[in-house]
C-alpha cells in the first residue's frame, strides 16, 4: 500500500493554519496547471493561424495574378500629326472640328488581359482582344507624329474576328505601352497555359 506524503508542519502551528496552507499550496498547484494549460492551447493557436496563413498566401497570389489593372485609356489625340495641326490652320479651324469628332469617336481601353475598342458617335461598335491570343507587335513612330507626341501600335493576333488590331494616334510614349503590353502577354499566356509554335 501507498500511504500519502503529508507535509510538515513545524511544532506550534495550529489545525487551522495547517489546513489553510494546505489549501493554499493545492490552489498554487491548480493554478500552475490552469497556466500551462493557457499556454499550450495559445502554442495550438499560434501553430493554426501559422498554418492557415501559408495555405492563403498562395490563394492570395493567384488573385493578385489575376487582378486587372489599366496600361491605358482614353480617346486618340485630336491633333495626330504635324500635318493634321497645318491642316487646321490652313482651314481656319475648321478641320480642327473634324479631328475632334473623329478623335471623340473612338474610345481605348488597354489592360494587362485585354484591349477593347469603342467606335462610333451614336451607333457603337465595340472590338475585343484578349491578350494571350497577340502574336506580334508593330510601333510606328513617323517624324511628323513624334513632332506631335503620339505614335501608332498595330498588333497581329490569333483571331479569327480581329486578326490584326490597329491603335492609332496615342498620345503616349508608345515604346513604353508596348514594353508594358509585352510583358501582360506573356503573362498571360504563362497564366492560361498557352504555347505558340512557329511554323517556318
Amino acid at each position: 500500500m501507498h500511504r500519502r506524503a503529508e507535509p510538515w508542519y513545524p511544532s506550534g502551528v495550529s489545525e487551522g493554519q495547517q489546513s489553510s496552507a494546505t489549501a493554499d499550496a493545492n490552489a498554487a498547484r491548480q493554478g500552475a496547471t490552469s497556466a500551462t494549460a493557457d499556454a499550450n492551447a495559445a502554442a495550438q493557436g499560434a501553430t493554426s493561424a501559422a498554418s492557415s496563413g501559408a495555405a492563403t498566401a498562395p490563394l492570395a497570389q493567384a488573385a493578385a495574378d489575376d487582378r486587372e489593372r489599366t496600361l491605358f485609356e482614353g480617346h486618340p489625340a485630336v491633333l495626330t500629326s504635324v500635318v493634321a495641326l497645318l491642316v487646321s490652320i490652313v482651314t481656319l479651324g475648321l478641320a480642327l472640328i473634324y479631328y475632334w469628332i473623329a478623335s471623340r469617336a473612338i474610345h481605348v481601353r488597354i489592360t494587362t488581359q485585354r484591349i477593347v475598342l469603342d467606335r462610333g458617335i451614336l451607333s457603337k461598335r465595340m472590338d475585343q482582344l484578349d491578350l494571350y491570343r497577340v502574336t506580334d507587335y508593330v510601333v510606328e513612330r513617323p517624324l511628323a507624329q513624334r513632332m506631335m507626341g503620339t505614335g501608332n501600335l498595330v498588333l497581329k493576333a490569333m483571331d479569327a474576328s480581329t486578326p490584326e488590331l490597329a491603335l492609332r494616334g496615342l498620345k503616349t510614349d508608345v515604346v513604353a505601352l508596348y514594353e508594358s503590353l509585352r510583358r501582360a502577354t506573356e503573362d498571360e499566356k504563362r497564366r492560361r497555359g498557352v504555347r505558340v509554335v512557329d511554323y517556318e
